[in-house]
């Protein structure tokens, strides 16, 4: 089967059946596979749940090995808002085929994704037509607070890391974020880092790891 994302694909250990997915989307000059990496850490402890990372659809501007949801080298702020919007159609379009590929609900979906990717997860997942299971994101912020106002749609609950020292997405935007969600009465939970700069450390990887076990049905 072949989606309209190319996507990197970590099945689940011992090939046992499929009852969850965790997608993972990529930063900013990333791809799939890169972020693939997390899903080798998680899968063994994250039991039948398939993990789906997908390359962005355009090629990243300063990186052309790599892959962008959009182009972070126009400042300017509409334009980036619009970019996003085409980006996060084509996002739902592609759950929606891996949900029927895998006869997987959207609530037993959860989507996760790192800075740029983060940033997408949060847009899809607060504006489909139905809830996810969960999203996660880390070293992201809401693009754009005043549209995403208006869009929201699903009060998916949220996870959210950053590092304290990051100088690429200030940390400030994890307490934006998490200020705006409880506005919104999302269910959010935030964690700050120490001695973390714009990366996933472990301490993340294994908190992500019980959030999902709690959170996912895996029976």
């Amino acid at each position: 089967m072949s989606f309209s994302l190319n996507t990197t694909i970590i099945e689940p250990e011992e090939n046992s059946k499929i009852q969850n997915i965790l997608i993972l989307l990529h930063g900013y000059g990333g791809d799939g596979k890169d972020i693939s990496s997390l899903a080798l850490n998680m899968r063994r402890h994250v039991k039948k749940t398939i993990f789906l990372c997908p390359d962005a659809n355009q090629k990243c501007s300063i990186n052309p090995s790599g892959f962008q949801w959009f182009d972070l080298t126009v400042d300017d702020k509409d334009y980036i808002l619009d970019e996003s919007i085409k980006s996060e159609l084509l996002i739902k379009k592609y759950i929606s085929e891996i949900s029927l590929h895998y006869k997987v609900p959207l609530a037993k979906i959860c989507i996760s994704g790192f800075s740029q990717g983060c940033m997408m997860s949060l847009s899809v997942g607060l504006t489909s037509n139905e809830k996810f299971n969960s999203i996660v994101g880390y070293s992201g912020k809401i693009l754009d607070q005043e549209n995403l106002s208006k869009r929201i749609s699903s009060k998916t609950k949220v996870l959210l890391f950053h590092g304290e020292l990051d100088t690429v997405v200030h940390p400030s935007n994890l307490l934006a974020a998490k200020d705006f969600l409880q506005r919104k009465k999302i269910e959010v939970e935030t964690n700050l880092l120490k001695n973390c700069e714009h990366s996933i450390p472990v301490e993340a990887v294994s908190s992500t790891i019980s959030f999902l076990n709690r959170n996912l049905i895996i029976l």
